[in-house]
């Protein structure tokens, strides 16, 4: 949109152009073609997973990194969005890692499938897949046969139960590949809130869970073999090389 302005100075007439633009959420949603849909925009790097390109499975971009998105009867459906890395530093490297966020999630409610409401991301050399798990509904990999609880510590009004999982042929960044995941999971759920996120970095690491050059720091919400919706009313992912007293 143009705005046109006029302005008189000492007897010249003075005429400006101001160029304005309105942001315009942008919706992509998953099609037979593809399971994947991957972008950047405002800075921040999306990704929509849909495997096997089952039922329907949507993701609407929004201004600066707040996204929103739906899912119906699909097999695993992830959207997230977040700050992207080229897999060359650790995160002690880049600085502190932060995030506020406030997430209308809406899962179906029922007992059909699960759904989370995370912190995500991968790092290589470790391959690991990382979640900070805030919010879930119906199943939790706690409850996982074969996931092994490292330890438990408090961060931002609640204790997290930290666990490990090894995932043996199944999809990853890296292709179809044996890695591990780590779990920090809130017993105190919310969807909404301030994380420390490098504090899970650092206790993850002192709990022996090692990490390995930043592939993304993102916030995601997955749904497996279930509905639901959400929308981030506010989202901020922060990197800083310090911390000030506030958020320590």
């Amino acid at each position: 949109m143009k705005i046109y302005s006029i302005y008189k100075i000492n007897g010249l007439l003075l005429f400006f152009i101001l160029m304005s633009t309105s942001f315009v959420a942008q919706t992509f949603c998953i099609d037979k073609k593809s399971d994947q849909i991957i972008g950047n925009q405002d800075g921040y790097r999306y990704e929509l997973w849909n495997q096997n390109s089952q039922g329907k499975a949507c993701i609407t971009i929004e201004k600066g990194a707040a996204f929103s998105g739906y899912w119906n009867d699909v097999e695993n459906y992830l959207a997230r969005r977040g700050l992207s890395y080229i897999q060359t530093k650790k995160h002690q490297e880049i600085g502190v890692f932060k995030t506020n966020f406030n997430c209308e999630y809406n899962p179906a409610k029922g007992r059909k499938g699960n759904s989370y409401l995370s912190v995500y991301g991968w790092t290589i050399d470790p391959l690991i897949e990382y979640y900070i798990v805030e919010d879930w509904r119906n199943w939790i990999p706690s409850k996982s046969k074969d996931a092994i609880l490292k330890g438990t510590f408090n961060a931002n009004g609640s204790i997290y139960d930290v666990y490990e999982k090894t995932r043996i042929d199944k999809p990853s960044i890296k292709g179809t590949a044996t890695f591990k995941q780590y779990f920090s999971i809130r017993r105190e759920t919310r969807n909404k809130g301030f994380i420390d996120i490098t504090k899970h970095f650092n206790t993850w690491e002192s709990l022996g869970m090692r990490l390995g050059k930043l592939h993304e720091v993102s916030f995601v919400v997955e749904g497996y073999k279930s509905n639901g919706s959400f929308k981030f009313k506010e989202l901020e992912i922060l990197v800083s090389k310090t911390v000030s007293s506030q958020e320590k």
